[in-house]
């Protein structure tokens, strides 16, 4: 039985589940490749940067189930999901990966609509006449 760390990350509305496990390098995100599914080059290095930085990203494999949101918010997601399994293989690197934001969750969600507005808070075209 392989040793495997998981972490989950959130962003918006989108849910990262990260199994990392020592290997040769693979990273597959629901069932495709990391380049097929993040085309964008800018996307990647987000991803990875925590493993850039603390760990080699060719010396372990990644399984990451992603849901919801937008691609954006869900290489963020990713990119904590990352992190908090790097803290749990080693607890000496929390504080340099706080420091660098990649332990934060970002809060900030879609606001509701309300009833009398047009949307969260624009209300609608005022006629005086």
């Amino acid at each position: 039985m392989l040793k495997e760390t998981i972490g989950i990350g959130r962003r918006k509305t989108a849910v990262s589940s990260v199994r990392l496990r020592r290997g040769t390098g693979i990273i597959d995100i629901n069932g495709r490749t990391f380049q097929e599914y993040f085309p964008l080059q800018l996307q990647r290095d987000t991803i990875l940067a925590p493993l850039q930085k603390f760990s080699n990203p060719e010396k372990v494999d990644l399984i990451i189930r992603v849901k919801g949101g937008g691609l954006e918010a869900q290489a963020i997601a990713t990119r904590l999901g990352i992190s908090r399994a790097l803290v749990q293989e080693s607890e000496e690197i929390r504080s340099e990966l706080k420091d660098l934001g990649y332990l934060t969750r970002d809060p900030r969600k879609k606001e509701r609509k309300k009833y009398g507005r047009k949307g969260a808070r624009k209300r609608f075209q005022f006629s005086k006449r």
